[in-house]
This record gives C-alpha cells, sequence and structure tokens, in this order.
C-alpha cells in the first residue's frame, strides 16, 4: 500500500512528469493534492498500470482531489534547455497552476529545483512510494498519451496513437523512412548509432 504523504498535517502535493525519453512531441507534468487520508487499492505508478486502468483512476483522481493541474513544455524548449530542465519547468508550471498553495512538495525522482519558498523532497520511485506521485504520474501519462493520440491524427505514419512517440524500432523505421516532423526532439538521438540522417 502506497503512503498517503511525506509530512504530517501539511498541504502537500505530489508531482511526476511523463515523456522524458520520447523521441517526439512534449514532456507533461502533473501536480496532485490528495485529501490526507485518501487511500485507493488501485492508485499506483502509471507504468504499473493498464491504459483502462489509468484513465478510470484519472477520473476518480479528478474527482477527489483537493487540487491538480498539468503542465506541458513543447518540443522546441525541450531542444533549447534540455529535458530535465524541460521537465523540472513542466513541473514549476504545474504547481504555478494550483489554486490551493502547497505547503509542501514530493517529486518523483532525484532532481528538482526549488519552487518559490515551498519546502520540498526528492523521491526516488517516489511514483510507487507515494499516493499523490503516483496520481500525479496518471495525470501526466493519460494527459501525454492523449496529445500524441492527436498528434498521430496529423502524422500517422509515426504510429503515436501506439507508441506515443517513444523510441520503439516502429517509430525509428519511419523516421529512416519519412524524415522528421516539427514535433521531434532535434537534439534527441533520434535513429540508431549506426544509421545517420541529414538533418
Amino acid at each position: 500500500m502506497l503512503l498517503s504523504y511525506y509530512k504530517t498535517n501539511t498541504i502537500e502535493a505530489g508531482c511526476d512528469e511523463a515523456g522524458r525519453g520520447c523521441l517526439a512531441g512534449p514532456v507533461v507534468a502533473a501536480a496532485v493534492i490528495l485529501p490526507e487520508n485518501y487511500t485507493h487499492p488501485l492508485l499506483n505508478d502509471s507504468k504499473k498500470l493498464t491504459e483502462k486502468q489509468r484513465y478510470n483512476l484519472r477520473e476518480e483522481i479528478e474527482k477527489v482531489a483537493i487540487d491538480f493541474a498539468v503542465g506541458i513544455i513543447d518540443n522546441h524548449t525541450i531542444d533549447e534547455i534540455n529535458i530535465l530542465k524541460a521537465s523540472i519547468k513542466a513541473m514549476h508550471q504545474a504547481l504555478g497552476l494550483l489554486r490551493t498553495t502547497p505547503e509542501h512538495i514530493i517529486i518523483d525522482g532525484n532532481r528538482f529545483y526549488k519552487y518559490k519558498n515551498i519546502p520540498h523532497q526528492c523521491i526516488v520511485k517516489g511514483d510507487s512510494k507515494f499516493l499523490s506521485i503516483a496520481a500525479a504520474s496518471i495525470l501526466a501519462k493519460t494527459c501525454r498519451d492523449d496529445l500524441m493520440t492527436e498528434l498521430n491524427k496529423i502524422h500517422p505514419e509515426y504510429n503515436w496513437g501506439k507508441n506515443k512517440g517513444y523510441p520503439t524500432k516502429e517509430h525509428r523505421r519511419a523516421i529512416k523512412e519519412f524524415g522528421t516532423t516539427p514535433y521531434h526532439r532535434m537534439t534527441f538521438r533520434l535513429l540508431d548509432e549506426q544509421l545517420s540522417l541529414d538533418f
């Protein structure tokens, strides 16, 4: 069972992102504040859930959360500032969209830049340890999947509806065949090392 909070008697927001390792599309982050004693038997790291479970839990999270918000940073910004900074920028954006100001922030991973003057704690594998981070991982993942499904309508040749922009063999084959789109991250290794592509 995941833990409800890191600090007791505190308005605590959990943060996570989705899409760091993708070759195309934005990085998306979410911030979620859950009721202090909230529990749910299925709520877990989004990677451990089926797609149907993720979308069902998104409805639950959006219904029960004290507050939640999503931040989106596009691929051009990722190329300009790097994926780590873009991921943290997306988290800051999500935190800034909350109507309830958290008193403490817990973040999945080991890197974060201080947000305003709010204390924070980085937690490796936090999305499988704390409910609010798991909830944030689900909102970030489902939001990003929806965005990539929409982009798939513009560029169906890359099958983003299925691979969501991740570096699958199919995605890399499509890049080799069709080249890149305005949604690809040009600073990422888009093809296998033995292949070359003239951008």
